[in-house]
């Protein structure tokens, strides 16, 4: 896995095309809390990716701080009656990155975007396997499944034709996976047999370009000048790899970083009493969950996993955890989802009746690991003290639990086989707000192996979000979603412990930032008072 790594991300990277300015330049440095492991979006998953607002653009995005659907690189389209025909006409004179090595002799057109799903879902594409990885999302989306074919009709105009009917299908294209790479620079890597360039050396439309990578130290970018949406405002950006939640919060304190992101709960109200300071707040979109891995024995036994699940308190571990910025959970939706079954009763804890549920199932000395993220998550501030907790709680039931995890690129790719040992604590922020995409991408057949952590494939469950999919109306929708989220709470293919507020701390000389329902951190509008 590092040897792969090391192949995707190159560890100090400069691709600077021109010399950087001599005067002031406006910079805004945001802390992240973990280097990417790609910057090709369609290759990423499990976390939100910081290049696909950064760099690229889809073909259509959504309107910033909303799961509205606006143009992107089309700037209009049209959808035929039977809604099996996507028509988008693309924008005219949109210019792709120049780096060093790589000048573009054209402007974007359709070719870009045949080629960008293309790669994806073609295996005789050579770039369909060039990195020696899974296009999770595009395949836990069930794209191969949905999509019969892309046609160009002209140069700026293409078509897209579905097998069937999918309401959410819009709202899919403008997901990070669906970024919009350039064909002219992909033939150049295959003609000079350097692909992986790109991976570490990306070329896109959108408002920053890379200008230096140092691995688990810093990214580095640099305004597009010719950005079609208008420069960014800011002419350096700059991300601070910072791993630690309390150092990110020191250099904050210590005017090192503009925003930072997953605060430790428990400092927020220290955070919000900081001079120069604001704290930026909303419900998020998410869930933060322990997957089983139902291929494994006992847990390919939904009365074990419901044992499991009665053992762990999860209103203690939302209360330590979370101190105040957590929700209980019910259903694997969030609130904030227009599906969200209401009639969904509180989980249960009782150990007494785990034990016995375990001795009924015919399970005596489990032993289990369980996996904890080593980094910050909105869904999950603290990932290694709740699962101390949750193996406080499986002990007082007779289960012994061993306690894992691993650097986070490696954690999320060890996380997807189908033989895992054990169960992990993830989550899910919704991709684009549609119930579709909360159910079927980490719940789904399709992502079994690599979106559904659970390896989890019911076919009840499978063929009410299918079928709900493929409908228009959002009343008769939300009626199969509700059934959907019976059976899942009636297979438990997950212990639900949480749906969080986001809080975003920034200093107050950062100005324009929106936050966004999907995590992403879109720093194109952004200013900063010098």
């Amino acid at each position: 896995m590092v040897g792969r790594r090391v192949l995707l991300l190159l560890t100090t990277l400069v691709l600077a095309a021109s010399p950087v300015q001599s005067w002031a330049s406006k910079t805004l440095v945001y802390c992240t809390e973990a280097s990417p492991d790609t910057f090709d979006p369609a290759l990423a998953s499990g976390t939100r990716d910081a290049s696909a607002t950064t760099l690229y653009n889809r073909i259509v995005e959504f309107e910033p701080g909303t799961t509205k659907v606006r143009p992107g690189l089309a700037e209009s389209w049209t959808i035929s009656e039977d809604g099996l025909r996507y028509t988008f006409h693309l924008r005219h004179g949109v210019k792709f990155h120049a780096i060093e090595g790589f000048s573009p002799s054209r402007d974007f057109n359709a070719d870009d975007v045949l080629f960008t799903f293309d790669r994806q879902g073609n295996a005789a594409n050579p770039f369909h396997n060039y990195a020696n990885r899974q296009y999770t999302y595009f395949d836990g989306m069930g794209m191969p499944r949905l999509v019969d074919k892309w046609r160009k009709l002209d140069d700026y105009t293409v078509e897209l034709t579905l097998k069937a009917p999918h309401a959410p299908m819009l709202a899919n294209l403008a997901m990070d996976f669906a970024s919009v790479v350039s064909k002219e620079y992909a033939d150049r890597l295959i003609a000079e047999k350097r692909p992986l360039d790109l991976a570490t050396k990306p070329v896109g439309t959108g408002p920053f370009q890379l200008a230096d990578y140092q691995q688990d130290a810093v990214i580095r970018y640099r305004a597009n000048p010719d950005y079609w949406r208008g420069r960014a405002k800011i002419d350096d950006l700059v991300f601070a790899i910072t791993t630690d939640a309390s150092v990110r919060l020191e250099k904050l304190r210590a005017g090192e970083c503009d925003v930072v992101p997953y605060p430790n709960p428990a400092d927020l109200e220290a955070i919000k009493a900081m001079p120069g300071i604001k704290v930026m707040q909303q419900e998020g979109l998410n869930v933060g969950y322990l997957a089983f891995n139902t291929r494994q024995k006992p847990f390919d036994d939904p009365r074990v996993r419901r044992a499991i699940d009665m053992a762990i308190d999860k209103k203690a571990l939302v209360d330590v955890v979370f101190r105040g910025t957590g929700k209980l959970v019910r259903n694997p939706l969030p609130p904030t989802s227009w599906a969200y079954d209401r009639d969904a009763r509180d989980g249960v804890f009782d150990p007494e009746a785990a034990r016995q549920a375990l001795a009924d199932a015919g399970v005596r000395d489990l032993h289990m690991k369980i996996w904890a993220m080593p980094v910050q998550r909105p869904y999950n501030p603290n990932a290694q003290r709740m699962a101390e907790m949750i193996q406080a709680d499986l002990k007082r039931v007779g289960v012994g639990a061993e306690i894992v995890t691993y650097e986070w690129a490696e954690y999320l790719a060890r996380s997807k086989p189908v033989d895992r040992d054990g169960a992990m604590l993830f989550g899910f922020t919704g991709d684009n707000g549609d119930p579709d995409n909360f159910l079927s991408v980490p719940l789904g057949c399709a992502g079994v192996g690599a979106t559904n952590r659970a390896n989890w494939c019911f076919p009840a469950f499978d063929e009410l979000i299918k079928q709900a999919a493929g409908i228009v109306d959002p009343n008769a929708r939300a009626k199969l979603y509700a059934q959907a989220q019976r059976i899942f709470r009636e297979q438990t293919p997950w212990v639900l412990i949480a749906h969080s507020v986001v809080s975003i701390p920034m200093r107050e000389r950062v100005q324009g930032y929106v936050m966004d329902p999907f995590d992403h951190h879109d720093f194109s509008t952004v200013d900063i008072d010098q």
